[in-house]
């Protein structure tokens, strides 16, 4: 494993990566050794190792929806998880069978939800992903539906520590609104 790089160049200009990246790093190093990295086509979570003295999270393309995509399933790992590359998690890419299709659904509707509420904190539009171009159609609707009940379960009961944190401070940084169910009713509704 090694420390991720790439050129900037490679990125699609979007005024707001480099803070988010700031804003993670602020929020994070100190007590989790973690840091929010650009990467390439594939985003993954690398541990830190003998080369890379702290772990990285690293997002696709620039892009900030990636990133918050990959916070999200980080603020849902437990401390042995981020022990390991991607969480010691298997992941079957694009091109997915109805079954592996509602397989990949039932594992990304949490980091989803808190992704959803990582957007609308960072003053952005939240769209699913069911990352499935080349496979089987999915169900976007029902998705939809799945991953907003897990936020207003996650809005009713508190989302885990690390993701109410970084809400938190991306509220702040970037004039979000407070969420709640009104609010997501009133902007998303069914």
């Amino acid at each position: 494993m090694q420390q991720v790089m790439a050129s900037a160049a490679t990125f699609d200009d979007d005024a707001d990566v480099e803070p988010l990246i700031a804003l993670f790093d602020q929020t994070f190093i100190t007590q989790f050794n973690t840091r929010l990295v650009r990467g390439g086509d594939e985003p993954v979570y690398l541990p830190a190792n003998a080369t890379v003295a702290y772990h990285q999270i690293v997002f696709a393309h620039g892009y900030f929806s990636s990133a918050l995509h990959e916070i999200a399933h980080w603020c849902i790992a437990g401390e042995r998880r981020r022990l390991l590359e991607d969480y010691g998690y298997w992941y079957c890419p694009d091109g997915r069978d109805v079954t592996q299709q509602r397989e990949f659904e039932q594992v990304e509707v949490k980091p989803q939800a808190i992704e959803w509420a990582m957007t609308i904190a960072a003053n952005r539009r939240f769209q699913v992903s069911t990352d499935n171009l080349n496979g089987a159609e999915p169900d976007r609707e029902g998705f939809t539906r799945r991953v907003r009940a897990q936020l207003l379960t996650f809005l009713h009961s508190g989302f885990p520590p690390r993701a109410t944190l970084f809400i938190d401070a991306l509220q702040e940084k970037f004039n979000g609104p407070e969420l709640n169910q009104a609010w997501l009713d009133k902007e998303y509704p069914q």
